[in-house]
């Protein structure tokens, strides 16, 4: 088997970048338009690439982990029933992503300063270092594809959709994660057969940058038991 790691809105590859060292074989590609070619718009057309990506590569027993908008992007793939997916990891994620209209105005009127209100935003406790790598990372994919993917995230629901899922699933959020909160998770877990979820302590949105060991060895568990 072989993660998959899938980044959320305004991020690239590299934001798995503790889960793609401890994970010998995994894969945390950039979705087109993250400082790299084409403009996305919707979950879809970022499922089509990730397919697009297992099939290349040949790959036949992924887990797709993804995180907030990634996450979705892994549930559309586990919708599709893609043959190459053999189980589905969220991480601060969930069937629906509402976006708050006054933070799609704020990234549309001033981006920059937007997108510095946004990134503590990220955290449970907002260390510097790790909210000025937030704020680069959302200036590199700039404004244009950073609203793209929060429209997109906006734009997405499955909640009625949860009871086709077959495949393992596990949801992972962070105990302080203010974007999508653990209710979210518990939803997935009530709503999906078989499914889990986890709490991650001390941990906000990104949590497996915030407590990368504790998401890693959660992800080896999970691994173990599909």
């Amino acid at each position: 088997m072989t993660y998959v790691f899938i980044h959320g809105s305004g991020c690239t590859g590299e934001v798995f970048a503790a889960q793609s060292a401890a994970f010998a074989g995994s894969i945390a590609p950039t979705l087109p338009g993250h400082g790299t070619p084409g403009s996305p718009c919707s979950i879809d057309e970022f499922a089509d690439f990730v397919a697009a990506e297992l099939a290349g590569r040949d790959l036949r027993d992924a887990i797709l982990c993804g995180s907030s908008m990634g996450g979705a992007i892994a549930l559309t793939l586990g919708l599709r029933r893609d043959p190459r997916v053999r189980a589905l990891v969220l991480i601060g994620s969930g069937a629906r992503l509402r976006v708050a209209p006054a933070m799609l105005e704020r990234l549309e009127s001033d981006f920059a300063a937007g997108a510095r209100e946004l990134a503590p935003w990220f955290f449970a406790e907002p260390e510097p270092a790790r909210v000025e790598a937030a704020v680069r990372s959302m200036l590199l994919v700039g404004q244009a594809q950073t609203l793209r993917d929060f429209r997109a995230c906006d734009a997405f629901d499955v909640t009625e959709r949860l009871g086709e899922l077959s495949l393992p699933l596990l949801a992972l959020t962070g105990e302080h994660d203010r974007l999508t909160p653990p209710k979210y998770a518990a939803f997935l877990a009530d709503r999906v057969p078989g499914a889990s979820a986890r709490i991650l302590p001390g941990a906000g949105h990104l949590a497996m940058v915030e407590r990368p060991d504790e998401a890693n060895a959660a992800l080896r568990a999970f691994a173990e038991l599909t």
